[in-house]
Order: C-alpha cells, then structure tokens, then sequence
C-alpha cells in the first residue's frame, strides 16, 4: 500500500499527489514512469514521474482526470492508500551538458518537464522554457518553471496568456543558438514542436504515453513506430527522438479503444450518481 501524503489540484480535473513510496523514490530519474492499480479489479494505468522527495521517500504525480482510473485516483484524499504502484519503469532522459536546452511543455505534462528542467539546470545548461495550455486556467507549475528558466515563455492555444499557439518558436530557433529541444505534452503538441524544428536539423526529443498495460514490454500495447522499427515505449523510451517517430500510427492507435473508454468513463458516472 503507497500512503498519499499530499493532495493539490493544480487547475480543474489537475491534481497533484505526493506518495510515499521510498523504494521507488530512491531510483527514479526524470523521464522515467510508475505504473498504478487503485483496486483489485482496477486497471493497471501509468504516470510519468514529476518529482522525488528523496528525504522524505515520495514521489510526485501530475495527473488530468479524463478517463475512469484517473478520476478515481483524484477521489482519494491525504492519508488513503493506493493499491499497488510499480516503478521506475522506463529509460530516464538523457541528461547532459548541451548548452542552450530549449524545453516545450503542454498541459498535464508540464509537471514531469520541470522534474527534466531541474536536471538539465543543474548539468550547467541554459534553459529557454515555453509551457503552454488550451485556456490560461489550465496553465500549471507556471512560477516553478519561471523560477529555473534563463527565458520563460507562455502560450495559450486561444491567446488568452501569452502566445497564441506554437508559432513564435521560429522566432527562438532563429537565433541559431539552440543545442537541443525537449518537448513533452500532448501527441499534437509535440508534433508541432518536432514540425517547428526539423528544418534547423536540431535533436528533439519527445517522450510518448501511448496504451499501456505491463509496463515491462511483454505486451506489446504501447508499440511505436520510430525510424521505421517497432519499438515498446515502457523499455525502449519513453523519449524518442522526435523527428523519427511515425506520428500518424500513433495517433490512430491512442484511438483503438476511444468507445471502450467511453462506456467505461459513462458507467462509472452512473455507478457515482447512484
């Protein structure tokens, strides 16, 4: 049983969860995941990692309530219990001295970016950091990411903060100063990105959420294609280089399942109601 030891909501369906789980704290790098069960009968769902407390053993999970699990998980408070969580899985970011890092993050996924920003900031790099969100209420670890950035940059898909959309980054990586860009976020978000920067012929790394189940490549759920090849995105990634991912096949597999999820996420609403 892993104690939840804090609870935020960071913006509305954002939640914030401190759990203890020491074994797993002392291991975990940026990049890498944990993989959940609430119940006996639950499913097995995952959660890229966004912070370790290694003092007080817990690690920090980022999550969007948007399907049956995920809701669940934001119904528990401080002081209950999860099930089983399983970690780290998953190869960590590459981190290293690059030079000028260039760090996109979109929505939910800006929580596990600043747990790679803080590294890539403390291996001597300089970080230009844009987070960006559909609507300006959705907008989170806003001061946090600010707080470690050399350049801070917002977007907001609606122009409601900051930049309208992705656009302005040609104005960046037209300084021709950029050694590496690392984007994490929606499958749209990081598509855009990795379209932003191919003709500057800069490494970009995105880091995949595809189905997942095991979490150990046995499987077969989170299949990518990447460089032409199948690769497993809980032990060949989750970060892959950008500009070799097939995109289209990604896309049109996050939507296997979109009916199941739906009559899943409509029975549980029932069930509550009740």
């Amino acid at each position: 049983m892993y104690k939840i030891i804090v609870k935020r909501e960071l913006a509305p369906k954002i939640k914030l969860l401190e759990v203890e789980a020491p074994e797993v704290a002392a291991k975990s790098n940026p990049g890498q995941f944990v993989i959940l069960n609430l119940h006996e009968k639950g499913e097995r769902f995952p959660i890229t990692i966004a912070g370790v407390g290694t003092s007080d053993g817990t690690i920090r999970l980022v999550f969007n309530e948007v399907g049956k699990s995920t809701r669940q998980l934001g119904t528990l408070n401080e002081g209950e219990d999860i099930l089983n969580l399983a970690g780290p899985l998953g190869k960590p970011t590459e981190i290293e001295k690059f030079g000028n890092v260039l760090c996109v993050g979109g929505g939910v996924m800006i929580g596990p970016l600043h747990f790679v920003a803080l590294a890539l900031k403390k291996a001597g790099n300089r970080l230009i950091t844009v987070i960006g969100a559909r609507v300006e209420s959705l907008l989170i670890f806003e001061d946090d990411m600010k707080a470690i950035s050399d350049e801070f940059y917002v977007a907001t898909d609606d122009g409601s903060k900051g930049y309208e959309g992705l656009d302005f980054l040609k104005e960046i990586l037209d300084r021709g100063e950029i050694n590496r860009v690392v984007t994490m976020g929606s499958v749209a978000t990081m598509r855009a990105v990795s379209e932003l920067t191919k003709p500057y012929g800069i490494k970009t790394t995105a880091t995949l959420t595809p189905i997942m189940v095991d979490g150990t490549g046995m499987c077969g759920c989170c299949r990518v294609s990447v460089e032409g090849s199948t690769r497993f995105a809980c032990v060949d990634g989750p970060e892959f280089d950008a500009d070799e991912i097939d995109w289209d096949l990604l896309i049109s597999r996050q939507r296997t399942y979109l009916p199941e999820e739906r009559i899943s996420s409509l029975m549980s609403e029932r069930l509550s109601g009740m």
